[in-house]
């Protein structure tokens, strides 16, 4: 239909044809669904459908059922006279009220009523229509329009059971003495609160998404409740209605249902008490461990510091991963994507991280999306057994739950993270992962009717991720320097870096570690890909001491590929080509390592120095991870002055560097 409905009221307003005309003309339709047929159908020519208008309907509404009938939207009638009604009453000055009540007000009540009415609407009548509802239990509700005045006893009990709920949700426990003062305060103070509430009607229902009618003035991310207590958020602003993720169940929500605004964005409590808990997308606990006590709220959508409120990355985040640390490291305030295929170790890597960071004085957060409930179990048991759960919150929204949860959950989780940030801590954040989180989103933007594009994914997907991942910085000085460190998983299919997603997030991130099958798969674990993966922070992020000792590895690295490559069909090689690939070999085993043990940063440096000496190049393969855990524990014991200066220092002078390969040399002998 080109024409709006808008349009059509106002051909009706300017024709001044009547509401009984309107009706006649209904009636007439109704009486002959061939009529309507005809009438409706796009092969009927113009010349046929104007004969039978003459012919059928009254001289007053010709024009208005030519303009109908060369639309095809007789089919629109209803809607048409419905919004013609409500324009000519305002025009007319004609409010129509709806009173809900138990027992019908008198004569006096009505005029007072109506007085209230034409004042608040400024309108010089009202036209005044009974309900009654037994479950208000006292007092009385009037509807205008799309605004409610609630004057009940339901809604005076629901106000003091949330004030009771809120006291012993704010002292943990539930005092009889407490809820007795609030109760007798209530009581002493007995008044009704005149609330002037927008209200709206949900139209169409259904996938988690509702379609709501009358909210003229919600905003865009603003939290509405549904008279079933169902909490949504509005993510679609049209002219004549707004969309609605739902946070809850649908069953109770039909057409219909009452829906009114709380002049809130949609926001999770977030504070000090949700370390070591795990908690779902809104905030709440599910982890069976009580109630979480905070006073602190803050909107999951919040914008990310400025470029003035920012400091440079310079801080390192240890992820306790030679293979990382040494060639792509992480700095506090930097945004490290984790890409690879199904299964191939990404989920290790962070939760090493996390692991690795007891005692480093940094809270982590771990957000997973669209996981298995099992899985996370499994990780949250890991982080248990390792004393990660002391400084971790797990954020979780599981595959079970609907893809409104599932979009929000990340967010949630940094606003979480956004809280102990402002408060000058050290944060560390895992989106694990974020393509599930754009499935979710796309799945939402196509029951929202938004426009599909690349691989059906909406069009502000990039921003999806970008407003998210830009929120994890570190602050200056002046803003307490607090930082968020982003690892966001990524999962890729057959090694596709260049999909739509995945190059998203890449050109959004500091950097990338790229994980590959087939490394994975020959039993090189981490599955590092040294040629894909970068840090675009580098050095800047790396301690003196792993600068220097990391040196020319992944120059050695690269060589060693070169020439295992070159090699691998020769059966005739000269002596130094051997010495090579098996400097290159040992290089490689070392950069293996078992999950759930993450290295100290001295015991990574006298790795490297020994390695890079050539220390490890003699041994065979299968023995040197045997030979380094035993020539680490030699270092413990005999050598602790060394472990002890690089863990303070942090620095790697020519002096200590030589000490290191004597020890090495002396635990070899």
């Amino acid at each position: 239909m080109s024409l709006r409905i808008d349009d059509y009221v106002n051909m009706l307003l300017s024709s001044e044809i009547s509401i009984s005309e309107l009706e006649k003309v209904k009636e007439i339709l109704s009486s002959s669904k061939e009529l309507e047929t005809i009438l409706n159908s796009p092969t009927v020519s113009s010349k046929e459908k104007e004969a039978i208008i003459e012919e059928i309907f009254p001289l007053s509404v010709r024009t208005f059922m030519r303009s109908l009938s060369q639309e095809c939207a007789t089919g629109s009638l209803k809607e048409i006279t419905e919004a013609y009604i409500e324009a000519a009453d305002r025009k007319n000055k004609v409010a129509k009220v709806k009173i809900y009540c138990v027992t019908e007000p008198d004569d006096k009540q009505l005029k007072g009523i109506e007085e209230f009415v034409c004042r608040e609407e400024k309108t010089n009548s009202a036209e005044i229509e009974i309900v009654k509802d037994e479950s208000l239990i006292g007092g009385f509700v009037i509807e205008v329009g799309n605004k409610r005045y609630d004057r009940s006893l339901k809604s005076k009990i629901a106000q003091i059971k949330e004030k009771i709920v809120e006291n012993a949700r704010k002292s943990s426990s539930v005092d009889t003495k407490n809820i007795i003062s609030i109760l007798k305060s209530e009581i002493r103070d007995y008044d009704f609160e005149t609330s002037n509430e927008e209200m709206g009607s949900v139209v169409t229902v259904g996938d988690g998404i509702a379609n709501i009618h009358g909210l003229e003035h919600a905003m865009y991310g603003e939290v509405v409740i549904f008279d079933s207590g169902v909490k949504g958020m509005v993510q679609n602003i049209k002219k004549d209605s707004v969309g609605c993720i739902l946070f809850g169940g649908e069953d109770e929500i039909h057409e219909g249902t009452r829906v009114k605004r709380t002049h809130k964005m949609a926001g999770v409590p977030v504070g000090d008490a949700y370390i070591g808990r795990v908690v779902n997308s809104l905030g709440e606990p599910i982890d069976g461990k009580g109630e979480i006590v905070t006073d602190e709220y803050r909107p999951v959508e919040h914008t990310a510091p400025s470029i003035i409120e920012r400091k440079s990355v310079s801080v390192p985040l240890e992820t306790g991963i030679l293979a990382i640390d040494s060639m792509f490291p992480i700095g506090r305030g930097q945004r490290e994507l984790i890409i690879g295929d199904r299964q191939t170790g990404k989920t290790s890597i962070a939760l090493d991280t996390i692991i690795n960071q007891k005692g480093k004085n940094c809270i982590c957060i771990y957000n997973a999306i669209g996981q298995k409930t099992s899985t996370v179990a499994q990780l949250v048991n890991t982080l248990e057994k390792h004393g990660a759960m002391e400084y971790t919150v797990v954020v979780c929204s599981t595959a079970s739950d609907s893809a409104s949860l599932q979009y929000i959950a990340p967010y949630s989780a940094t606003s979480v993270a956004e809280y102990f940030m402002y408060k000058g801590k050290d944060v560390l954040i895992v989106y694990d992962d974020l393509s599930k989180h754009a499935v979710a989103y796309r799945a939402l933007s196509l029951l929202l009717e938004r426009s599909p594009g690349r691989e059906a994914y909406p069009g502000d997907v990039f921003y999806l991720h970008s407003r998210l991942l830009e929120r994890s910085s570190r602050l200056s000085p002046e803003l307490g320097g607090g930082s968020i460190t982003a690892l966001p998983i990524i999962e890729t299919q057959a090694g596709d870096v260049s999909a739509y997603i995945s190059t998203n997030v890449i050109s959004i991130t500091d950097g990338q570690i790229f994980l590959e099958s087939s490394l994975f798969f020959s039993g090189q674990r981490p599955a590092v890909n040294v040629g894909l993966s970068v840090s675009r922070v580098g050095g800047a992020a790396q301690t003196k001491a792993m600068k220097k000792a990391a040196g020319s590895l992944r120059v050695d690295l690269a060589q060693f590929r070169e020439m295992e490559v070159f090699t691998q069909f020769s059966s005739d090689l000269d002596e130094e080509t051997k010495a090579g690939l098996a400097y290159g070999k040992s290089l490689m085993e070392l950069l293996k390592q078992p999950l759930g043990k993450p290295l100290s940063l001295a015991e990574q440096v006298i790795t490297l120095v020994a390695a890079i000496g050539r220390k490890f190049a003699y041994l065979p393969v299968d023995k040197i991870k045997t030979y380094q855990s035993e020539m680490l524990e030699y270092f413990e014991e005999m050598h602790s002055d060394i472990v002890e200066e690089i863990n303070e220092t942090k620095n790697l002078s020519d002096e200590l560097k030589s000490r290191i390969l004597n020890a090495v040399d002396e635990f070899g002998k």
